[in-house]
Order: structure tokens, then sequence, then C-alpha cells
């Protein structure tokens, strides 16, 4: 070990030694690895508890009970399941460059990871249409946007997730790949599916920059409409109007969501649309990192809720005080 540069690669050997055909592993020092560790592990465990404490003050106050916060529910089920099932193993994958845990469940895991990543953002798609018939369309919103409209929402961001998540990965779909990549796949203690370059350009701009430009284009409207009740609150304090300052707070909220999702995952999906163009010169160490800035969306929405949302806090307090007596 060098000890002059402790933060570069230690060495190189195999996956598995045993085995002729195991996949190259890539041994960082100890130095980077330990705290990297750490702090995937700290990041795992508030994504987990952060989004189950989301789910359990929503779920416990019937006043609570409405479809937008149906909506925001089951999108923390989802962020709670990429915190429980997909991050731990991801996070030994990143660091030990190897996978250890058989075929089945890596295509399992990387079908997981990409329906989860689907329904995350067709529930953000969903929520701007929500926010748009609150805002633009007042008197319609409640009886456009029931329960029962909110659930059918639900079910189908998660059956239409879950079918394309999986069938992509299970029919061994790849729409861009590279030799090299084929090989790894190929030799044992690989697991490259969730990777851009197995799912290419056509995956990005579908089931990402599609309804990312559709959620844009919403909320731009809403937000030129938002503008014009803003005025008409300010300069007509006592006028009726339709949209209330709680549905415009909300909607400003919600749009800090989407624009920290964005955030997060459109680095990621760049370089799916970038690497063919550079003849898949982009390192996979790169991948891997944007990958990582990608789940750490998860962590941030109950971040979110606790600072913007007055409710949010008044109720998770009432939650503690709860939970503390029944202790």
């Amino acid at each position: 070990m060098n000890l002059s540069q402790p933060w570069t690669v230690e060495s190189f050997g195999l996956c598995f030694a045993s085995l002729n055909d195991s996949c190259i592993k890539t041994v960082y020092s100890p130095v980077l690895r330990a705290p990297l560790y750490l702090l995937f592990t700290i990041t795992i465990i508030l994504i987990v508890f952060g989004n189950l404490w989301v789910i359990c003050t929503i779920s416990s106050f019937q006043q609570l009970h409405t479809p937008t916060n149906y909506l925001i529910v089951s999108m923390a089920v989802s962020d709670l399941l990429l915190g429980a099932f997909v991050m731990p193993p991801s996070m030994i994958r990143s660091l030990e460059t190897c996978w250890y845990f058989g075929d089945f469940f890596c295509k399992f895991h990387s079908g997981t990871d990409f329906t989860l990543c689907n329904t995350s953002v067709l529930h953000l798609t969903f929520i701007s249409i929500d926010r748009y018939y609150a805002v633009c369309q007042p008197l319609q919103y409640h009886s456009r946007m029931t329960t029962h409209v909110s659930v059918f929402m639900i079910l189908v961001s998660w059956g239409f997730s879950a079918f394309f998540g999986f069938g992509i990965i299970f029919s061994e779909l790849k729409i861009e790949s590279q030799k090299s990549e084929e090989v790894h796949i190929a030799c044992k203690g690989g697991c490259l599916a969730l990777h851009g370059r197995e799912i290419g350009v056509t995956y990005s701009i579908v089931f990402y920059f599609l309804p990312m430009f559709i959620i844009v284009s919403i909320y731009s409207r809403i937000f030129v409409i938002a503008q014009k009740h803003v005025c008409v609150i300010n300069n007509y304090p006592t006028s009726s109007s339709s949209v209330t300052k709680k549905d415009l707070k909300a909607t400003k909220t919600l749009a800090i969501v989407i624009g920290v999702f964005m955030s997060c995952w459109t680095p990621y999906f760049m370089c799916n649309i970038i690497d063919p163009v550079v003849n898949h010169t982009i390192p996979a160490l790169l991948y891997e990192v944007l990958m990582w800035v990608a789940y750490l969306n998860a962590m941030f929405n109950p971040l979110i809720y606790a600072f913007f949302y007055s409710w949010f806090r008044g109720k998770s307090k009432l939650l503690y005080q709860k939970l503390f007596k029944l202790c």
C-alpha cells in the first residue's frame, strides 16, 4: 500500500478466487472504504427512518388523509423500499466492486431499482396534475381529485413501473450495450444490469426526460396562475379567492420536492444520453458516484416536509408525544 497516496486503488484481484470465470475486483484502500461504508450506512438509516416517519405521521391523523397526501405517502413507501432493500446491496457492490448475491438476485435487485425510480417519477407527475387542479381549477378540484382518483394514480404508478422495471431486466433487453460490459456481466461477480449503458438512451428519454418535461410544463402553467392568485390575495385580503394561501404554499413545497428530485437524478440520466455520443468512454466510477447522488434524493423529501410544512411538524410532535407516552 502506498502511504503517500492513501486514496488510490490498492490492488486488483478476483471476486471469486477459486473460479476461472471470476470478474476482476478492484480493491480500494481501507482509508477510503471505511468512511464510505459509514457514510452510506448513515444515509440508508436516515432514508429508512425519515420516510417511515412520514408514512406514520400522515397515516396516524385522519385530517391528513387527503388525495395529495396519499400520493406523498406512496412516494415515501417507494423511498423507504429503496433505502431498505436496494441501497444496502448497492453499497456492497459499489465499495467491493463485486456482486456476491447471485444472478437471480442481481436481476431482482436491478428490477426493483428500476421500478422504484419509475414509481417516483410517475408519482411526481401525478402530484403535478393534482396541484394543477388545486391552483388552476380550484372549483373543480374536490370533484376531480377524489380519494378514488388518487388511489387509481397510485396503482397505475406501481403497476406500470413494476411491469416495465422487471420486464426490462428479466427480458434481458439491452437497448445499448458494450462488449466489455457484456464480458463483465458474463463473469461471476458482475452485476451491471442497473447501469445506464445497459439501458441506453431510449429508457432515459421515455421514462425520465419525457415525464420531467411534462412536469415542468404543468408547473410553469401553475406558477403563472399562482402569481395572479397571489396578487388578488395581497391586493384584496377580504376577497373570496377560490385558491387559499395553504394551497399555494403546498404547491410551492411540492415544486421544491420536484426540483430536488431533478437535481439528484438528472446528472445520472444525462450520462446515459451522453455516453453513446462519446463512444462509451464515461468511467464506470462516475456512474457509481452519480447513482449515489440520485439515491440521496430519498433522504431529502422528509427534510423538505419538515422544513416547509408546518402541519407536518405539528403532527410529528403529536405523534412523538403519543409514542413517548406508550413507552
